[in-house]
């Protein structure tokens, strides 16, 4: 039975990771900064809570990540953790950055300083290539980071390059565009615009409030995502892979999507606020990821309206069961 250690397991991707990993029959491991007092409430939506053992971690102190590694002892490492919100960094850059680059750091010391035959997945993101302005971006595409994140994960994704050619280690970042799930937090703006369509629906006065409704993303399933990342470790020699779905929508067709399928037109409900916007905001982005196909043989199956569709069927469910 393979073991894998997944830092950062509360979150989806996290969440979904755990779910995939157990299904393939590993033993799932995963950390949070005090194991105890989390509820690793998603673990418990999607039921599996009970299969996995949890340890606590701090990853920006390095003795925590040297003994939540040494007793666990895994065959993989999946690095989740770290501040998540690219808003919240511009009014928390020193946190963002040592939460997501020295957590890094510390977790690829400690296999080299272990000397482990482990493998190691960075989570690393689109944003590192900034304002791409046209096409899409592929492995080769040069970083512009625009914003305090940005900047965290260009530098653990150096990292991870610079671990892995100057010591051998098995390491790689996956570079991944936006990927969405019932279990997002409710700050990140998809989940925000497909409760407050869900709320209206069922006869709430309010208006929802955005920001900047041109922005273009790339947005895919965060349960297809997890898959790519188990993927890149099984191959015979580690490399960094572009993970998206090659398509493109504004933010206004993210919300014109979701409340079509409820059968509201948005704009009867919805207001843009110029406070809200950024202070230095991406305007498109799009991924490239022919090198996954043709190494991993993945390739994104939900695009931008089957993910709001998927959505908005689980925040219409009772229960909150996910599916």
């Amino acid at each position: 039975m393979r073991r894998a250690l997944i830092c950062g397991i509360s979150g989806q991707d996290g969440a979904y990771l755990a779910r995939l990993l157990l299904d393939k029959g590993y033993e799932v491991w995963g950390t949070s900064r005090d194991a105890q007092a989390s509820s690793f409430a998603n673990l418990a939506r999607l039921g599996i809570l009970d299969r996995v053992r949890t340890v606590s971690m701090a990853t920006n102190d390095f003795r925590s990540v040297l003994q939540a590694i040494t007793q666990s002892a895994p065959d993989e490492i999946y690095n989740l953790a770290g501040q998540s919100s690219v808003g919240l960094s511009f009014d928390q850059p020193a946190e963002t950055l040592e939460s997501i680059a020295t957590g890094t750091l510390n977790l690829l010391e400690v296999i080299r300083f272990l000397g482990a035959k482990v493998r190691f997945y960075n989570a690393g993101s689109s944003e590192c290539f900034g304002d791409i302005g046209a096409g899409a971006a592929d492995e080769n595409a040069h970083f512009h980071p625009r914003s305090p994140y940005a900047v965290a994960k260009s530098t653990a994704h150096w990292l991870v390059d610079n671990y892995r050619s100057a010591y051998g280690l098995f390491a790689c970042t996956g570079i991944l565009f936006n990927h969405e799930s019932p279990l997002r937090p409710t700050r990140f703006v998809t989940r925000k615009i497909v409760r407050a369509a869900v709320r209206i629906s069922r006869g709430a006065t309010e208006k929802l409030t955005l920001g900047d409704m041109g922005i273009q993303r790339d947005w895919g399933w965060s349960p297809e995502y997890v898959d790519a990342m188990w993927r890149m470790l099984q191959t015979d020699r580690p490399e960094d892979f572009v993970i998206a779905t090659g398509e493109s929508n504004s933010l206004e067709e993210f919300v014109a999507a979701a409340f079509a399928e409820i059968g509201l037109d948005w704009r009867e409900h919805v207001v843009q606020d110029p406070k809200l916007f950024r202070p230095s905001e991406i305007r498109y982005n799009c991924g490239n990821a022919d090198k996954a196909r043709r190494i991993l043989a993945w390739t994104a199956q939900k695009k931008m309206r089957d993910v709001v569709g998927e959505m908005v069927r689980h925040e219409l469910e009772a229960d909150g069961t996910v599916i």
